[in-house]
């Protein structure tokens, strides 16, 4: 963007911002979405560029008002010049995206070969009658333009194997595991490792899930399911046998964005050399911590 029109683009936020007192009692300035829908056909920008600008002018775009009190104006900006990579957009993966476009996440990379089918309908969140047959990567940037047009979504509606996962995964903060089975998922720590990108591991089957973080040093999935040659046949999906009623991906998504979170913005506890094991048939959160051991 030219240094002439990022001053206009200030100039106009500056304009359209107004002072609101919020619930908290604080006054913060705020730019509404209809303003910033305005200014980015006036000046022939992304939404996304304008939303950036407030936030390093110190203004909050209204829809980012609720955060406030619990992610700074600082860390929102943070947040919103990140891009996070999500592989798998069904059930564990529609959720995650939403939650990362809600939250601000600036830009998203959605990778995803399959269409939608009937039996989708139950639990994941990007699926309706009217997606079905349709690309999941291209509906989940569909789907993110409905939600929060000041995110950028790079949708590649492929498989993630070994011959391309380092050229769409370069230059994400994060990457989110949200795939179905053991053989793709050692796939996609291989190309995390390589790459030096912390990895956001999460699994279901039923009423249970796992959360576990993985840094490029950590063992990693060898933790969960052994020697990824023992695994190199085993393509079936873990959730096909118990099933996934809707409830499942809903928490684990949301455990998985809170890592996200906290890896991008440096605050909390994360789950490295650990997992968190829930089960919500029975109301069990239980945290496993690994030994590190030699790769």
């Amino acid at each position: 963007m030219s240094a002439k029109k990022q001053i206009n683009i200030q100039d106009l936020i500056s304009s359209k911002s107004k002072k609101i007192v919020d619930e908290a009692g604080s006054e913060t300035l705020v730019l509404e979405d209809a303003h910033a829908l305005r200014i980015a056909k006036e000046c022939g920008c992304k939404i996304y560029d304008v939303y950036v600008t407030a936030l390093k002018n110190g203004i909050c775009p209204y829809r980012y008002l609720r955060n406030r009190e619990t992610i700074s104006l600082k860390q929102q900006l943070v947040l919103a010049e990140s891009r996070v990579a999500v592989i798998g957009a069904g059930g564990l993966g529609g959720q995650v995206i939403l939650l990362l476009a809600r939250i601000g996440i600036g830009h998203l990379i959605v990778v995803d070969g399959d269409v939608f089918e009937e039996t989708n309908l139950n639990r994941q969140a990007l699926c309706n009658k009217n997606s079905l047959g349709k690309s999941k990567a291209k509906e989940a940037l569909a789907s993110v333009e409905t939600v929060n047009p000041g995110i950028k979504v790079s949708a590649y509606p492929v498989k993630l194997d070994s011959s391309n996962a380092v050229e769409l995964l370069t230059g994400s903060d994060v990457i989110v595991d949200a795939l179905d089975n053991v053989s793709d998922r050692f796939v996609l720590e291989d190309a995390c490792k390589k790459l030096g990108i912390p990895l956001v591991h999460g699994a279901l089957a039923g009423f249970e899930g796992r959360v576990m973080t993985i840094f490029p040093d950590d063992t990693g999935l060898k933790n969960l399911y052994g020697n990824k040659k023992g695994n190199e046949n085993s393509s079936k999906s873990p959730e096909a046998v118990p099933g996934i009623p809707s409830l499942t991906p809903c928490l684990i998504a949301a455990l998985q964005t809170m890592e996200v979170l906290k890896i991008i913005l440096r605050r909390g506890k994360i789950f490295k050399n650990a997992m968190l094991y829930v089960d919500i048939e029975t109301g069990q959160m239980n945290e496993l911590v690994f030994e590190k051991q030699k790769q």
